[in-house]
């Protein structure tokens, strides 16, 4: 059996293929999505010169899925990540997106497991289906910030005072945010 706590390499060849080196097969990009659904990190490097392939990669997955229309980012969200690497606010831009993406998942796993608790909706038939399939996406969605967090190679700074208040403020532009969300859902 696969060892998932280490990441799954995928190797590129010259040819452009990708190959699976736990399995010794070759795989396409939507493998490698349902490998990163499944809860699996990756890490795709090129066999010639060792460079890691993998946020170029998790970056076409994305694409391909905004393309085919099933778009998860609003163009505003878009629009501000282009933004984001134009101006000076590129070095919290990152982590901002993980901590937001973080409290995502706690939120959703709290939710998750308070409905199952308290909701008459969980002893309907199908609902431990549809609750599995909230946190596979849930898994989907915020694994490829983690994983691309995870191997940009640079360790976080040392927290600070100023530090400490950036990320306060952080954490308070996103409560704003989620309260405003949730009155748009009212």
């Amino acid at each position: 059996m696969a060892d998932t706590d280490k990441p799954l390499l995928i190797k590129r060849y010259a040819s452009r293929r990708l190959y699976n080196t736990e399995t010794s097969d070759y795989v396409t990009l939507d493998d490698i999505a349902g490998f990163i659904r499944d809860g699996r990190e990756v890490q795709i490097v090129d066999l010639k010169t060792g460079d890691d392939l993998t946020r170029q990669y998790l970056l076409q997955i994305i694409a391909e899925h905004e393309s085919r229309g099933e778009n998860v980012l609003p163009v505003s969200v878009l629009n501000d990540l282009v933004r984001s690497y134009t101006t000076q606010a590129t070095s919290v831009v990152p982590q901002f997106l993980q901590a937001s993406f973080e409290m995502l998942r706690d939120g959703q796993s709290k939710m998750m497991e308070n409905m199952g608790k308290m909701n008459p909706m969980a002893q309907m038939p199908g609902f431990e289906a549809m609750q599995a399939q909230q946190e596979a996406f849930m898994k989907a969605m915020t694994g490829a910030w983690g994983s691309a967090a995870k191997t940009s190679g640079s360790e976080p700074e040392s927290e600070t005072e100023d530090g400490g208040e950036e990320l306060d403020d952080i954490k308070k532009q996103l409560a704003e945010l989620q309260s405003k969300l949730s009155k748009l859902d009212k």
